[in-house]
Formats: structure tokens, sequence, C-alpha cells
């Protein structure tokens, strides 16, 4: 919950307002966007049980019998995802202090104090899991308060008037129910990412055979219930032409209550600047895990499979994804990084789903969980996918598109040089 709940609902919510076309159907496609992941996370928490052990997507390539793409999903996602996401989230939780010091907003003010962040969430994951564990449920309480307060006094003052008289902006206008819909559906999917990533994790876990379904099925029921109260009660507060006008900026609900409206913006920066470092704080604690993974088996840069001798957490991983993400800072804009970050993650997710079909044949396949009607959630989670590349290959500029695609195909010449490495040293 802590990695998925962030400032993206109050980006996202004048953009799904506006491709939806009214009130009750951007409510309905925050329900629609939360439910979609069910399949997903119905197959992965079966999978995830039967191997409760560091890795995520390459353990899973890899037992499928494919090290090559198992390789590539590494390469991937450590250079086009992961190590961006960090970056794109430092830049904005500091840019949305700006209120407080102009400066902030963009410019070299920006990056230093994005780089001193990075830096402060990094120390403390190297030095221990169990205190960035902590670090992270006490941000995550942080970052729930101002949203539950929000869909408390949705609760209180609910009444029917605004989603039933406000007529489709002029995007929804002549569109179909269903084209509207998946429209709509499409602008949540950034706010929903990143259920996944308590996998990265699952080899650390004391009992990840029963944590592992119960925690991603009960944070897919939760954020979806919380999302949905909140695009309800922001469009029972805020006009619905003035919350599509706020596209490509935060949505402040806030604003039109009595109560909050001398101290809105300030209140709505610190909510979105601890909702944005406890996603960084997540993201830096999980995804090292799985560069740690690849490397000891010999498929990745040997020092990310070391370990400190005293924290016993993978250090030089976690430091070279910071690093990364440090580098990142300099070389692009938030935009420019959000360019190739979705085609990537969308190809990604489609390779592991499509495991599940040759890991049951495996042997050594006994998941404590099991999917139900696990192949119809399989294609149903794929062809999810599949839609959604599409909607990216619309939606972003190609040369963004085309950037992805020549990074993912760099690690092919890299995996032939580890693969040699590997076989030189009599490894299978």
């Amino acid at each position: 919950m802590g990695s998925v709940i962030g400032s993206g609902v109050f980006i996202n919510l004048p953009i799904v307002a506006r491709e939806a076309g009214s009130p009750l159907l951007s409510v309905a496609a925050w329900l629609i966007g939360g439910l979609l992941w069910l399949p997903q996370l119905f197959i992965l928490a079966e999978m995830a049980t039967a191997y409760p052990e560091e890795g995520f997507g390459y353990l899973y390539l890899k037992k499928a019998g494919s090290p090559a793409l198992g390789f590539l999903y590494v390469w991937t996602v450590f250079w086009t995802s992961d190590s961006p996401s960090i970056t794109i989230l430092a830049l904005s939780a500091v840019s949305a202090l700006s209120v407080f010091w102009a400066p902030l907003e963009q410019g070299l003010y920006t990056q230093l104090f994005a780089v001193l962040l990075i830096l402060i969430l990094t120390a403390v994951h190297v030095r221990s899991v169990r205190k960035g564990g902590g670090l992270q449920v006490v941000l995550t309480l942080l970052k729930l308060s101002p949203l539950v307060l929000l869909c408390v006094l949705g609760v209180v003052y609910f009444h029917w008037e605004p989603f039933l008289s406000s007529a489709p902006v002029k995007a929804g206008a002549g569109k179909g129910l269903s084209t509207l819909l998946i429209a709509g559906v499409s602008g949540t999917v950034w706010s929903y990412a990143g259920f996944t990533n308590v996998l990265y994790m699952a080899g650390e876990m004391q009992t990840p055979r029963k944590t592992i379904p119960r925690s991603l099925l009960l944070s897919v029921a939760i954020v979806t219930g919380l999302y949905t109260l909140i695009a309800a009660s922001t469009h029972l507060f805020v006009p619905y032409p003035e919350l599509v006008a706020a596209a490509g900026s935060f949505a402040n609900p806030f604003l039109y209550l009595p109560a909050f409206a001398r101290i809105a913006a300030a209140f709505l920066a610190l909510a979105a600047f601890t909702s944005m470092v406890g996603c960084i704080n997540a993201l830096i604690m999980v995804q090292p895990r799985i560069e740690y993974a690849i490397a000891r088996d010999g498929l990745f840069f040997r020092p990310f499979a070391h370990v400190h001798p005293r924290y016993r957490t993978p250090d030089y991983s976690i430091l070279l994804q910071s690093g990364l993400a440090i580098l990142l800072v300099f070389v692009g804009g938030i935009e420019t990084l959000l360019g190739y970050f979705t085609l990537s993650y969308l190809i990604q997710n489609g390779l592991v789903y499509g495991t599940i079909f040759f890991l049951r044949r495996r042997e050594d396949y006994r998941p404590s969980y099991r999917s139900p009607w696990w192949q119809g959630m399989t294609w149903l989670a794929i062809l999810s996918q599949l839609y959604l590349i599409y909607g990216t290959l619309v939606a972003y500029p190609l040369g963004g598109v085309l950037s992805a695609a020549v990074l993912i195909g760099t690690g092919l010449p890299v995996y032939v040089y580890f693969r040699r490495r590997q076989l030189r040293r009599g490894q299978p």
C-alpha cells in the first residue's frame, strides 16, 4: 500500500474525470481500475507462494526455462522503470514544497534537494531492513490521514446532485459508454501501479506463503475502496468543469472546503510530499532485491550480489540503484522520464504473467495458494497489458516509445556476455 498510494491519485483525478466524461463514470472508472488488478494478483500470489524467494519476475522467468528473458526483464526494470521511478518521485516530492519556497518548483535547488532525499532514505535501507520497514509503516499512516479525512467528509456530506446533473465535457461528448469507461480506466493505471513490489522481498519474509496472498488481496481491496471514495468525495466538493480544467496539475479538493480553504495549498503540499516520500522509501527498500537475485546467479554485475557483513542487506545493489536514480535527476525532467517508463512497465508485466503456463508443468511447483480459474485469470491479465501497450503507442510520442525499445534491445548482447561467463565457470 505504501508504494501504491501516492500523489498520483491527485494528479490523475482530473485526467480520469475528463476522459470518462461525467462524475458518475469517473467514479466507476476508479472502481473498475482497481478490480482489473484482481486477475493479475491472483496469479502472482500463486506463483509467489510456489517460489517464495527474491527475484520476482526474473525468478519466475528463469524457472519457466528462459534465463534470457529473465535477464532482459531485470535489464529493462533497472534502466527504464525502477530507477527512473525513484527519480520521478523525488523530483515531484521536492516540487510539491514549492508552495513554501518558489525555487523548489524546478531547477538546481529541486535537483539538489531530490538528491538529498534519495541519500537519506538509501542510508536507512542499507543499515536495516526492519528500520526501513518501520519507517514505511509510519509514512503510510501519515499519507493515509488526509485521504481518509477526505473520504469521511465525503460520506458525511454525500448527496447525489453532482453525479446526476453534470453534462459530459467536450472530450467525452459523442462517445459511447464503453469507450468513455475504457478511457477513464486507462487514466488510473499510474495510480494503481505498485502492488507487485512486495514480491521483490518474498525471500526475507518470515511466513511468505501466508503473508503474500493476504497482503496482495487485502491491499488491492483497501486501495480500490479508498480511491473510489476519494474520487466520489472530490466530485462532491469540486465543480466538475473546474476539476477537468485542472488536468496536468494537482487537484486540490481541500481548497473547496471552508475549514481548509486558507491552508489548502500548504495542506495538500505536505500531504503530497509525505505521500511521495513514502513511495520512494518503499521503492528503495524493495527494488534492489531483484538485481541482487540475478547477480547471485552470475547473470548480472557481480557487485549487486554483495551482502553487508553486519547489516545483512544487499548494500551495493541498493547504493548502485540509488546512484543511477541520482544521475537521472540531472539528465532529464519528469516528463522525459515518464515518456519511456510506461511501455517497459507493461512489457514486464505481460512477460511475468505468461510464465504461469510453464511453471505449472514443473515438479517443484507447490503453491500454498491456488488462483481461481487460473487460465482465464492469466489471459485477462495478459490481454489487459496488450491493450494498454496499444494505448501507450497512441498516447506517447514515438521517440519516447522507440527509446524504450532500443534500451531494452541493448540487453541482448550484455546477456550473451554474462551467459558465456557463466559457462566458462561451469555454471548450468
